[in-house]
């Protein structure tokens, strides 16, 4: 994608934001008394749903053309998969895979590694958002892999539910090629992203999250937002997101494990 097509496509969500968070997150609502998440690292040996909620049974609005099903999350020892498949359900074609974590967490360094399929249509995402569900604000920080380009990543955030620091950038070799590492460190006023331990895109700005936020990973796909993701192709064999592992750092914790992005910032 290119950076018009990225505007269109952060106005897109901006209209559709409210409501299709309320859908999405309807059955995880938690109160602000909720205590903070510790530092992890998830390399889904095991899949643990008291980390881990899997959304099963609705989508997230009209824009969505699967519905988040538990059939489209497959663990196997060491990895995890979220697919985009067809099967019909009584609403939907196709089926889609989400996880979110059942805490929430504060500021610090937020890793997945992941890899994509290509395909136009549909869009791999990890990020982290908190919303109105949870009687709070809609603040939110992404990354988001738009298989039709997976030469590409998005980044983005949602303050008070509006878009802000949008933004694309090439990867060093495709999304669906490779396994990458995808990281940013959140901190007061500053927030930074990272692709396999290299600087993508920094803000430094009062206007930022600063609510604490659950993780996300999604996959799913739309007929409706072209200009964004671009036109929807029905996928001949199912399409998925690959996990090796998900890790949340800290603020102003040390490197916890081979491979974070703080090892490499800290010079280890």
């Amino acid at each position: 994608m290119h950076g018009a097509l990225n505007r269109n496509g952060l106005a897109c969500r901006a209209r559709i934001a409210a409501c299709a968070m309320l859908l999405a997150l309807g059955a995880t609502g938690s109160t602000q008394a909720e205590p903070l998440g510790e530092s992890f690292l998830d390399d889904f040996n095991e899949f643990d749903l008291e980390k881990w909620y899997v959304s099963d049974g609705w989508s997230n609005g009209a824009h969505q053309n699967c519905q988040w099903s538990s059939t489209a999350v497959q663990h196997m020892p060491g990895q995890l998969a979220l697919r985009f498949l067809e099967d019909p359900t009584p609403t939907h074609v196709y089926r889609c895979g989400e996880i979110q974590s059942q805490q929430r967490f504060g500021y610090g360094t937020y890793e997945a590694r992941i890899k994509t399929n290509d395909g136009s249509g549909l869009n791999a995402a990890f990020f982290t958002y908190i919303g109105p569900v949870h009687d709070e604000r809609h603040d939110e920080i992404d990354f988001e892999i738009l298989t039709a380009n997976p030469r590409e990543v998005t980044v983005n955030t949602y303050v008070d539910g509006k878009p802000h620091h949008g933004a694309v950038h090439p990867m060093p070799r495709p999304a669906n090629e490779e396994f990458h590492t995808y990281s940013f460190v959140w901190e007061p006023g500053r927030l930074s992203w990272y692709v396999d331990g290299e600087l993508i895109h920094t803000v430094e700005d009062a206007i930022l999250p600063e609510r604490p936020q659950k993780i996300y990973l999604s996959i799913w796909g739309t007929e409706t937002l072209n200009d964004w993701m671009g036109p929807f192709v029905h996928p001949d064999q199912p399409k998925q997101m690959e996990i090796d592992w998900v890790a949340f750092t800290g603020l102003g914790e040390a490197c916890r494990f081979d491979g974070s992005v703080l090892c490499r910032l800290a010079g280890n």
